[in-house]
C-alpha cells in the first residue's frame, strides 16, 4: 500500500530554516514524480515545488524561488524540501504527494493522486 509520511515541521523564527522530509513506501518510488504542497487556514492548497522521478527536473512556485530547494534520494525513497529565509506567509500545513508518472506537467494538487498526512510549519517571532 502506497504511503507517504512527512516530517521536519515545527516552529521557526522569520529568516530561519527547516528541512522537510517525505518518506515513501509501498510503491516503486523512482517511477513517480513527487510534489510538496501547502495549505494555510482559509486558503486553497497550493503547489510549492515538484520534482521528476529521476530528480532532473524541478518546478517552484514564484513565492518560494530562491529560498526553497527540492531534492530526492531514490535509494532512500525520500524527498526533501529545504526551506531557507522563511517568512510568516510560509506558515501552513505542508503535504507531499505522488504522481504515478515520471514527469511534471504542472505542480498543482489535481495532478497528484496520493497524499501524506501533512506536517505543520509555523513561522513566527
Amino acid at each position: 500500500q502506497l504511503q507517504l509520511v512527512e516530517s521536519g515541521g515545527g516552529l521557526v523564527q522569520p529568516g530561519g530554516s527547516l528541512r522537510l522530509s517525505c518518506a515513501a513506501s509501498g510503491f516503486t518510488f523512482n517511477y513517480y514524480a513527487i510534489g510538496w504542497f501547502r495549505q494555510a487556514p482559509g486558503k486553497e492548497r497550493e503547489g510549492v515545488s515538484c520534482i521528476s522521478s529521476g530528480g532532473g527536473t524541478a518546478d517552484y512556485a514564484d513565492s518560494v524561488k530562491g529560498r526553497f530547494t527540492i531534492s530526492r534520494d531514490n535509494a532512500k525513497n525520500t524527498v526533501y524540501l529545504q526551506m531557507n529565509s522563511l517568512k510568516p506567509e510560509d506558515t501552513a500545513v505542508y503535504y507531499c504527494a505522488a504522481r504515478p508518472l515520471p514527469l511534471i506537467t504542472r505542480c498543482v494538487p489535481s495532478h497528484f493522486q496520493s497524499w501524506g498526512q501533512g506536517t505543520q510549519v509555523t513561522v513566527s517571532s
